[in-house]
């Protein structure tokens, strides 16, 4: 069988012009060198190369062995390369599932410096309104959950990484925007957008409204965020979303967050990892990276805040 150091053998040899300097290249002794090509020779009947006074001649079997050592080699120092990488952590693929569809847009701002420390690991993202997160992570579909709403469950662990919180918003021309609270009744005369997701999984309603008894007089599904906002904008109806991502609209639209409640709605997105790729570098260095966004998101806002005022 050939293996990789009949290869490296053939390369040097050619490249150091005689056994000797290959033999020291190789950190082998010249009859363990010759030794291993001659059981090549006899494994497969053929002769690679002959002495021809002090020079050594390669065969037509031999230059074709040395063509073929020129392609691979290169090739399996790569994968030596790659397979190092991924035993460090260095390289991979991180899949993540997301079940919160503002926090796509901050999402955005951890891939971005995750990918610049971890050129070699690629990120995949799956969204869907009803996606099945926990399933996805059991299954190894994904790596990394990202949601407002954690299912405890043996096997994955969920890490807090970003606090928010869930307000109303409205357009600056609403009546709303000059109120700094708003109760659960205020709501039951207005056209209230969300994502499509279940009532059941909307905060402003498992959190605000039902526990009222209240309901808001129209209930219009929006898929797409800037579509939702620019409805807001123009008043024709208000929203619930977090406080950050309408900071992160302020500047550009006419609208204006109000807090839901007297004490409000406290939220946090958590990463929700199997327990088997907790001590995986690069998945440990994007919930760090996740972490980090909190005050850079909260710095944004208050630079948004500025420029309004």
């Amino acid at each position: 069988m050939i293996e990789r150091i009949h290869l490296r053998i053939l390369s040097e040899v050619d490249s150091q012009g005689s056994l000797t300097a290959a033999a020291e290249k190789l950190h082998l002794t010249q009859s363990a060198l010759s030794h291993s090509i001659k059981k090549l020779e006899q494994q497969f009947a053929v002769q690679l190369w002959q002495k021809e006074g002090r020079k050594l001649v390669l065969t037509q079997a031999g230059e074709h062995l040395l063509r073929e050592s020129r392609r691979l080699l290169p090739q399996l120092e790569r994968l030596d390369e790659t397979l190092s990488l991924y035993a460090g952590g260095g390289q991979g693929s991180l899949r993540i599932g997301m079940e919160c569809h503002p926090c796509y847009r901050w999402l955005l701002r951890v891939v971005e410096p995750f990918l610049s420390h971890w050129p070699k690991v690629d990120v995949d993202v799956k969204q869907a309104f009803q996606f099945g997160g926990m399933a996805a992570l059991f299954n190894h579909e994904i790596d990394i959950l990202v949601t407002p709403d954690p299912l405890f469950r043996h096997g994955i662990s969920f890490e807090p990484v970003f606090d928010y919180e869930q307000v109303l918003v409205v357009s600056t021309q609403h009546p709303f925007a000059a109120r700094q609270v708003l109760t659960p009744q205020d709501l039951t005369e207005e056209t209230l957008f969300t994502y499509p997701v279940e009532t059941a999984r909307l905060d402003v309603f498992k959190e605000f409204l039902i526990p009222a008894n209240c309901s808001p007089r129209k209930h219009k599904v929006i898929e797409d965020t800037e579509i939702m906002l620019q409805m807001v904008a123009a008043n024709r109806g208000v929203a619930s979303l977090p406080r950050w991502l309408v900071h992160d609209y302020q500047a550009a639209m006419q609208i204006v967050a109000v807090r839901l409640g007297e004490q409000g709605i406290a939220k946090q997105i958590h990463l929700g990892i199997r327990d088997d790729e907790q001590n995986n570098s690069y998945t440990r260095a994007f919930v760090e990276e996740a972490k980090a966004s909190q005050a850079s998101i909260e710095q944004d806002g208050k630079s948004s805040v500025s420029a309004i005022s």
